[in-house]
């Protein structure tokens, strides 16, 4: 595939996302007006990123603004970005952004129960947050830079999957190491192998840190390569970097 279709499939599996502290509804409606609006070349204008990914509270504005584009709209939830909450809050705030209209939840799993061996809590958690997204998407968040060897890394995506993951991602975006390509070939490793047991196929997101169109090929190669070319779809591959868009453009 030639860098400028695969460019073109990348633009498609973009999250484009606004997780900052001072989003309000007014800065989130001009997002979403933004990213409906791209200034794209007239041979591509049928071109659309996959989701745009809010915080719970901004879920039915996004959803609002959105109506009838065609891109879906993502939250986090689960106390994002450090899961630091008990698993009754957690859950809660996943049902509250379905309730709102999210297509999409994006959770982070419990990196201290799973770096002091509490594995069978971390699966528990995933799995009760799935429970509660009922058959919206799930993507869970390793936090791969908070995981200090590979096979952590591959025992994190293992129970992520364990817990009914349908999507399994690097990175919050929010600390200072983000997606490498280490982590992501362990963790499509992790999913090619449940794939050749089960016959399911997880989804994987490259997030944090990723911003030229260089890095974002870089991701979307690896995975073409471990999972196939039919891998490189939204249903199945995503890519959280918002200024990858207009970079892509």
């Amino acid at each position: 595939m030639t860098d400028i279709r695969l460019a073109k499939r990348v633009f498609t599996c973009i999250d484009h996302t606004t997780l900052n502290a001072t989003d309000s509804e007014v800065s989130v409606a001009e997002f979403c007006r933004r990213i409906i609006n791209l200034p794209l070349p007239t041979s591509h204008s049928s071109l659309k990123v996959a989701a745009v990914c809010v915080y719970p509270r901004f879920v039915g504005v996004a959803r609002r603004v959105l109506e009838g584009s065609g891109i879906r709209v993502a939250s986090v939830a689960g106390a994002f970005p450090h899961g630091q909450l008990p698993l009754h809050l957690k859950v809660e705030e996943v049902r509250y952004a379905v309730e709102e209209g999210a297509d999409e939840v994006d959770i982070v799993i419990s990196r201290g129960a799973l770096l002091s061996g509490d594995h069978n809590l971390v699966q528990d958690e995933v799995s009760a947050m799935k429970k509660a997204c009922g058959d919206k998407l799930l993507k869970v968040i390793l936090e791969t830079g908070e995981l200090p060897t590979t096979n952590l890394i591959k025992r994190a995506a293992a129970l992520a999957i364990g817990g009914g993951a349908d999507f399994i991602k690097t990175s919050t975006g929010k600390i200072a190491v983000g997606a490498t390509p280490e982590a992501a070939e362990a963790m499509l490793n992790a999913i090619a192998n449940h794939k050749k047991k089960t016959g399911r196929t997880i989804g994987f997101k490259a997030a944090g840190g990723i911003r030229t169109p260089d890095e974002a090929l870089r991701y979307a190669r690896l995975a073409q390569q471990i999972m196939g070319n039919g891998y490189l779809h939204p249903a199945t591959f995503r890519i959280g970097a918002s200024s990858l868009t207009e970079a892509l453009i």
